[in-house]
């Protein structure tokens, strides 16, 4: 169509002649028609106006970002040292360039650990947008008359949009066409509940935001169904407006940022402690005010994990990102860590479980079983005896909104719309039929869209001058609203007997893993019929038996979550039967004997929440069937209070509060309504439970891996600590490791290999065992107790070479000074003990229980890398002599590292040989 030029910018639109106007009237307000825009007229007011979308809020400048990395209290305790060491310098007489070294050499740690978390967190935004592009979200519109699916970044005025229950509006518009439709203003409103929408026209003394013809940018869809053509994009829109005047809030910090951030404290609080107290031992001994100061800095900085920060973000970015490639989003961090400790999963049946691939496979009617040939979306295969089915196929067709596309492009056949109606559509077609001539034959006048309450859906059509009601739906709820049957001498009156027939029918195919819905139909008075008249009365034309296979891959992936003490429950709308030949089929139900079936009408009835706990509580397979939305919320909220970590899956907007309710909501990405989507916290991509089980164990592994290099850092701290206070309390006037030996160690030897630990692999075992307790904290007593272990044996070592190479001197404690050659090479022997322990203890860190030998030694290749570069560093410092000046080192002799790597290599030993009694020990219990 031609439009005027005069068409003004989205969201100028005159909103009161928008909602005065008749449905047929807004068309002219807008510049459009019933049948929408032409593509051409939509892409010329996309190019003038702009895309559908909400400016972004200011972001923080790159500066501010980076300069906020200077925030955390690690980094403000190592800037404190470093301005006072500064002041030592410019303070002292003469003025010691060692204290300047030091100083600088502290701000280059702070600086390096800055970037380190800079550059994470502008990852970790890349990230959050590519997850944004990956599930983009759709709007279904009229062009030139036909139905299509485009980007909601795309929508402009004009555009008639078609909406469902689940959807989300993506633009402000006015209601054309309305049937039962009820959406959710909470996000402009405050109000949860769902306010109805009509298509007649409101007076314009009404507030534009109650009134009930107009929908809003971000609200979302109930129930029921409609159209309605869009008056605005963008920030022209009643969500742009408000959304201009939000400020940004600052995102909830995880429990394990919150622990991380307590132990930060605690560790500062105690290096200080001890600062000062060595302070006060030393400084009455006689030492000069400022060294014994600078060796107190010193102190502090080798208590201080500087890497952790790091290594933190980088740990949590990588298992972001690992995830992400097993097609599993996550939304929050906090999902990360908490999917680690999931012990109950409940999970739907359709396109989780199974491939959500429906295929016809069977049809009954009252003259026989018809067989259905042939899989897949594509219209390859037949119909038996398909003159007798022609009729049951074609009412079900027309009760149909689903699309199946042809190939394009080199995809396949696809479906636009629910599967479950697509393979209606197909198998209509295997029978001969021409289902766009039957549609224009028997054009549809009206509907009555499919809810979860009642479990139908119903179209009306006219063909022939009389008006005839379609209904598909679920076997008990249709067949209960039947009082005929149409056999082959005709409609004849449906009986108890005829009832048990029919039902058995049914059993007989959803115990054979089919979902089966039936089909029936009326003659009704005329569109106008209200939905009481037009669902009851009805003739049974007869069932379709569908299969949708479960995936593959599920099998393995509930086995995994068996063994790693993951409960899985199976909390499904299908029928009973169905879903127990599935969950059999899977593993869900391993238990001998029928499961406990509870459906959503014992949950109406007999078992009150007190009973629901019982039943969850208990030992025997449970399978929850015929459930609504409310159900599977009490469901999830008695698992919630009986202390178990729930991981709940969904896909419609009906699911949004068990999702929000969950631990974790888990949407599905294919599938799933824009609502799930953004009530859930993490997004499956290929809709799989087995991306679930994935995530699960890389949940698992990214904690282990924080663990793992909280343990390597504090360790090697306490082989810095120990040397140094036993140095003080026997008295002797140095240090045996000074801080710029420490910074080195921290640079060299912490933070590489911290970082690669924490993109270490998932190791093997790790869902072979039970979820961690909810209430385990990350610094737990087996955590200290571990890098006590391993501390202690590198303090032993580092401090035993140190004394023992003094030792062999001959020199008495009080007649060494910072130039004595023998010094020199005792204070590089401590410090290459620790480089050389800290690479052993890498490797021993990799697994609390597993043997080196069984993970394999080049099986972390960073690793190996970051280690031999801390050992060369180490190697530099202490041959070359520019590097010897500033660190006081001196060259070690092929002896001296034979014994440094034999005591270093100690801290390997000695937890082999716990990990070797610990593993016996479990064999034997």
């Amino acid at each position: 169509m031609t439009t005027a030029p005069s068409i003004p910018r989205a969201g100028e639109r005159d909103v009161v002649a928008v909602q005065t106007a008749e449905p047929g009237a807004v068309f002219d307000v807008v510049g459009s028609s019933p049948r929408g825009l032409s593509s051409q007229e939509a892409v010329s007011r996309l190019a003038e106006h702009g895309r559908n979308e909400l400016p972004r809020l200011a972001e923080r400048s790159p500066v501010s970002r980076f300069l906020g990395q200077f925030t955390d209290l690690f980094a403000v305790v190592l800037l404190v040292a470093s301005a006072f060491t500064l002041a030592a310098y410019l303070l002292g007489t003469p003025r010691d360039v060692g204290n300047l070294r030091l100083a600088i050499a502290i701000l280059a740690v702070v600086l390096l650990n800055a970037s380190i978390g800079f550059g994470q967190e502008y990852m970790a935004e890349r990230t959050a947008d590519a997850m944004r592009d990956m599930v983009p979200h759709q709007a279904r519109v009229l062009r030139g008359g036909e139905r299509v699916e485009v980007p909601a970044a795309e929508l402009v005025v004009g555009d008639v949009v078609v909406l469902d229950a689940g959807d989300a509006v993506s633009a402000d518009c006015r209601v054309v066409e309305a049937h039962d439709l009820a959406v959710n203003n909470v996000v402009l409103t405050g109000e949860s509940d769902s306010v109805g929408r009509t298509a007649d026209a409101v007076s314009g003394r009404v507030a534009r935001l109650e009134a009930r013809n107009l929908v809003w940018m971000g609200t979302t869809v109930a129930a029921g169904a409609g159209k309605a053509v869009v008056t605005g994009t963008g920030e022209h829109t009643e969500f742009g407006r408000i959304y201009r005047l939000t400020a940004r809030t600052t995102p909830d910090r995880s429990p394990l940022q919150l622990q991380i951030t307590h132990m930060a404290r605690r560790v500062a609080a105690a290096a200080f402690a001890l600062g000062v107290v060595l302070f006060a031992v030393r400084l009455p001994a006689g030492g000069p005010l400022v060294e014994t100061f600078v060796f107190a800095l010193g102190v502090m900085v080798a208590c201080v994990p500087e890497g952790l920060p790091a290594t933190l973000s980088v740990a949590m970015a990588i298992g972001v990102r690992r995830m992400a490639r097993r097609q599993a989003l996550v939304k929050k961090l906090v999902a990360v860590e908490t999917l680690g400790s999931t012990t109950v999963i409940c999970t739907d049946k359709t396109g989780t479980l199974t491939k959500a691939e429906m295929t016809v496979t069977r049809l009954w009617t009252a003259a026989r079983t018809h067989r259905v040939t042939g899989v897949g979306y594509a219209p390859d295969g037949s119909v038996s005896d398909v003159d007798s089915a022609r009729e049951v196929l074609r009412v079900a067709a027309l009760c149909c909104d689903a699309r199946v596309l042809p190939p394009k492009a080199g995809d396949g056949w696809r479906v636009l719309g629910d599967t479950t109606e697509a393979a209606l559509l197909v198998a209509a077609a295997k029978a001969g039929l021409d289902v766009d001539a039957e549609r224009r034959a028997a054009p549809r006048v009206g509907e009555f869209p499919f809810d979860s309450e009642r479990k139908l859906m119903t179209t009306v059509h006219t063909h022939d001058g009389r008006t005839w009601a379609h209904v598909k739906g679920a076997p008990g709820e249709l067949l209960a609203r039947c009082t005929r049957i149409r056999t082959e001498q005709g409609d004849v009156a449906l009986d108890d007997r005829t009832r048990a027939e029919v039902l058995a029918a049914n059993d007989v195919m959803a115990g054979s893993a089919l979902r089966v819905l039936a089909v029936a139909i009326r003659e009704i008075r005329g569109a106008r019929t209200g939905q009481a008249e037009a669902e009851n009365d009805l003739t049974l034309l007869g069932l379709a038996g569908m299969l949708d296979p479960p995936r593959p891959e599920v099998v393995d992936a509930v086995a995994s979550c068996r063994r790693a003490g993951i409960r899985v429950i199976m909390v499904t709308g299908d029928y009973a039967l169905t879903a127990e030949a599935i969950a059999h089929r899977v593993g869900i139900l391993a238990a001998p004997g029928r499961p406990r079936t509870v459906t959503g009408a014992d949950l109406d009835g007999e078992i009150d929440d007190s009973a629901l706990r019982d039943l969850l509580a208990g030992k025997g397979d449970v399978l929850f069937a015929r459930v609504k939305p409310e159900h599977k919320m009490r469901v999830v909220a008695a698992l919630k209070d009986l202390g178990e970590v729930v991981a709940v899956t969904g896909d419609g907007a009906n699911d949004a509060p068990a999702l929000k309710r969950a631990d974790i909501g888990v949407a599905m990405g294919a599938t799933g309504t824009d609502v799930a989507r953004e009530a859930a916290v993490m997004v499956l991509l290929d809709d799989s439970f087995a991306s679930i089980a994935a995530a699960v164990e890389l949940g698992r592994s990214v904690y282990a891996n924080i663990r793992k290099f909280l343990v390597y850092l504090f360790s090697h701290n306490i082989g810095e600590l120990a040397p140094i206070l036993v140095a003080t309390f026997a008295g002797f006037p140095l240090v045996p490791i000074n801080a710029m030996q420490v910074l080195a160690i921290d640079l060299g030897s912490d933070v590489l290999p911290a970082l690669a630990l924490g993109a270490e692999a998932p190791e093997p075992g790790v869902m072979d065992l039970p979820p961690r307790g909810r209430r385990e904290r990350l610094f737990s007593w087996s955590l200290v107790r571990r890098f006590l272990f391993l501390g202690s044996i590198q303090a032993a070592s580092a401090t035993a070479l140190f004394f023992w190479h003094l030792h062999t001197a001959g020199i008495p404690f009080d007649r060494f000074t910072a130039v004595n050659p023998v010094y020199r090479e005792a204070l590089t022997m401590t410090q290459a003990t620790i480089v050389v322990s800290q690479f052993f203890n890498a490797f021993t860190v990799r697994s609390d229980r597993h043997s080196i030998l069984r993970l394999g030694l080049l099986s972390n290749r960073k690793l190996v890398g970051a280690g031999l570069i801390g050992i060369a560093i180490m190697c530099a410092i202490s041959y070359l002599p520019p590097l010897q000046a500033v660190f006081h080192t001196a060259p070690l002799s092929p002896v001296d590292w034979l014994l440094v790597v034999g005591c270093g290599s100690l801290v390997l030993g000695a937890d082999e040989i716990r990990k070797f009694l610990l593993r016996r020990k479990e064999a034997t219990t």
